[in-house]
């Protein structure tokens, strides 16, 4: 039984809205169909920033990825963002986690980009026994700004 990385494709929904909806689940959030849909169609537009690779084994997807592109002014380079990293619980321990990695890692280089970043939750340790393997942790601090709330400037 291979792990194959590959692109997302249009067939590839009600399987990989099973994953997306453990994603959401882990993370506490709510997935609404709207929102559903709507990361969907941006990940199948070939016109649109954002895409993805799912991890398929024997014709079930067990692990999924989103990115995209981001302009890096102080480097004046382009560098890779990844969203969303989610492996499904019954394949957690078995690579499939640093294939997606490495298979972002490989876009970037193929795309002459030089970097790729991603944020995680301070709980989520088991994440980062994985990311620091592969990955530097660094200093950087990270802020949301909601534009909606009324607040102190």
């Amino acid at each position: 039984m291979t792990v194959q990385i590959r692109p997302i494709a249009d067939g590839d929904f009600f399987n990989w809205i099973g994953l997306y909806e453990g994603y959401n689940t882990f993370y506490n959030r709510e997935l609404t169909d709207q929102k559903a849909l709507i990361l969907w169609s941006w990940l199948v537009d070939k016109n649109h920033e954002t895409f993805g690779f799912v991890a398929e084994e024997d014709g079930e997807l067990i692990g999924l990825a989103h990115l995209r592109e981001f302009a890096r002014p102080l480097d004046a380079s382009r560098g890779l963002f990844l969203d969303d990293l989610y492996v499904a619980e019954s394949a957690r321990g078995n690579g499939v986690g640093g294939a997606l990695l490495e298979t972002a890692k490989g876009y970037a280089l193929e795309h002459k980009l030089s970097v790729v970043r991603w944020i995680t939750s301070n709980e989520n340790e088991v994440a980062q026994l994985l990311y620091d393997k592969v990955a530097k942790r660094t200093d950087w601090v990270t802020y949301d700004m909601d534009p909606s709330a009324e607040g102190d400037s």
